[in-house]
């Protein structure tokens, strides 16, 4: 279903029973709802939870901003990389109000708030700027954005840059968006936790079916550029926190979530073996309870 969020259209999809508690999911960088896999769905309303996942703006089946043109990546990492200010068609600040209007238009007064990659930066931005909204956090595969921490390798930033194969038919560039998804995860997923390829293949296809916005990405990037101070203001957060990282992300090295769990007051941090930048079957049953654990820590 679509809701008016902080004046945006955002496209909302809600399992579980209205007695579960709120735990509102945060995607990442250009992705769906449905990155959140249903298994892992299941698990976390299993776990008690009224699970509400979301589109953010500009991706998926929620607003898109293609009026606001797509930035010049270049040019917008090299402002960044000489400390000069990014400007972003957007800021992650929004897709933080945008999360915050989701709870609004349901009526929902506080949620637990669980986000991956820069779904875990738009929940920091909720943990400290709407904390009263804010129940519990879990911060997946995530950053504070600190320029001091190690980046990814060339090998995972040439496979971020790459772009699919054209084609010359509709199915040959359906099927190259495919192999471009494919070899992305085979450089960036876990290590410990391979995927089978053909479901692996059905998943992606499944999101590029649904909706193949590669300019948002541009968008959502720069923002992600643009979010300078966000390190600073994790002290600010109060509600029980989870940073929970895998020890094999190639995407966000293991000294990220090392850093962001200093920088939040009695942050809890797990380190899983194995795991890389996605998320696999196999630790679905965990990242459930670890999600439960840190949701009954908050008060009432």
């Amino acid at each position: 279903m679509q809701l008016s969020a902080n004046g945006v259209r955002i496209e909302v999809d809600i399992h579980g029973p209205e007695s579960g508690e709120p735990l509102l999911m945060i995607m990442g960088l250009g992705m769906q709802l449905i990155a959140w896999p249903e298994g892992l769905v299941e698990q976390l309303v299993a776990q008690g939870f009224r699970v509400i996942r979301f589109d953010n703006r500009d991706v998926g089946l929620s607003q898109p901003f293609d009026k606001l043109g797509v930035p010049n990546i270049p040019l917008a990492a090299l402002l960044h990389t000489f400390h000069l200010p990014v400007k972003a068609p957007y800021q992650l600040a929004d897709l933080a109000r945008d999360a915050v209007g989701v709870l609004d238009a349901l009526g929902i007064e506080r949620a637990h708030v669980c986000g991956a990659s820069m779904g875990g930066m738009i929940a920091q931005h909720l943990g400290f700027a709407h904390g009263q909204r804010v129940k519990s956090l879990t911060l997946m595969m995530t950053t504070s954005g600190h320029r001091g921490l190690p980046k990814e390798s060339w090998r995972v930033r040439r496979a971020l840059m790459s772009r699919p194969r054209p084609g010359a038919t509709a199915e040959q560039r359906f099927e190259n968006i495919l192999d471009h998804f494919v070899a992305l995860y085979g450089v960036i997923g876990s290590p410990g936790y391979p995927p089978q390829p053909q479901a692996l293949r059905e998943r992606l296809a499944r999101s590029v079916k649904r909706a193949f916005r590669p300019q948002a990405v541009a968008r959502q990037l720069v923002a992600i550029a643009a979010d300078e101070h966000r390190a600073e203001r994790l002290s600010r957060i109060t509600a029980p926190t989870l940073v929970i990282h895998g020890k094999d992300d190639a995407l966000i090295p293991v000294a990220a979530a090392h850093d962001l769990a200093k920088r939040i007051p009695g942050a809890r941090l797990e380190i899983v073996p194995g795991w890389g930048h996605d998320l696999p079957e196999a630790l679905w049953a965990r990242l459930a309870a670890e999600v439960r654990a840190i949701a009954s820590q908050a008060r009432p």
